[in-house]
């Protein structure tokens, strides 16, 4: 890592997994759910099931595409089948709550840097996002902006032409997320500087996200937002 916090002008942030937590936002309306059928749904397991629903090839947006996922694993976990159940699923995504640090630590951020979303999810729930993290965003990106998800360059490409069209340069943004997969891997083969907020350091495994097929080494590690901030306000000026 060559790069200090003072050599960048903007932070990209994924959202859903970094600021958002989707994992437990999902397990929550499963387990009520299962609560109401009487049956005990297992978080980990759950999440499994998903994360292999989410990436097959009839995948849809998200999260709208939750509605279609709980048809797929509904059954496995022994839940009442009901497409009013997997609008549940889907619906609750506008209640899924920030991790605790999140909306604090991105107001800290926001002192320094100019600060962007970066989004697989629709529009309509980064809406719900952001207005729970605050409303700190310079800017927001989502698949429907981009008609792409991560990890395609292509979603990258279009904050670099925002960033750019600002006076800005690529080189000037750390990219914040927790997917090694979806953010880590390929924002390093795009040249950019990245930091992994390792949500899961706790907990074995991806949970609800895809595994990568390989690590890629972060410039900056942290395991919180909280930590990041500290790290920025410790190095830069007030």
């Amino acid at each position: 890592m060559s790069k200090s916090f003072a050599d960048f002008r903007y932070l990209t942030f994924d959202v859903v997994g970094t600021l958002i937590d989707f994992e437990g936002g999902i397990t929550g309306t499963l387990a009520e759910i299962g609560r109401e059928a009487g049956v005990a749904v297992d978080g980990e397991a759950a999440l499994a099931l998903y994360r292999a629903a989410r990436y097959m090839p009839e995948a849809q947006r998200f999260p709208d595409d939750l509605a279609r996922v709980y048809g797929v694993i509904a059954p496995k976990l022994g839940l009442p089948a009901g497409e009013e159940f997997g609008a549940r699923l889907r619906d609750g995504a506008a209640t899924w709550s920030a991790f605790p640090d999140s909306a604090a630590a991105l107001a800290r951020l926001a002192r320094h840097y100019r600060l962007i979303a970066m989004t697989n999810a629709q529009r309509w729930a980064f809406e719900h996002f952001a207005r729970t993290l605050g409303n700190p965003f310079h800017a927001g990106f989502t698949v429907d902006d981009t008609g792409t998800e991560k990890p395609d360059p292509e979603f990258f490409r279009h904050v670099f032409r925002f960033v750019e069209s600002e006076g800005a340069t690529p080189d000037q943004i750390l990219h914040v997320a927790q997917s090694q997969y979806h953010d880590i891997g390929i924002s390093r083969r795009l040249g950019m500087t990245n930091c992994w907020i390792e949500r899961r350091h706790a907990q074995p495994g991806y949970g609800g996200t895809i595994e990568p097929e390989r690590f890629t080494e972060p410039d900056f590690h942290f395991t919180s937002m909280a930590a990041l901030a500290d790290a920025v306000e410790a190095s830069l000026p007030a």
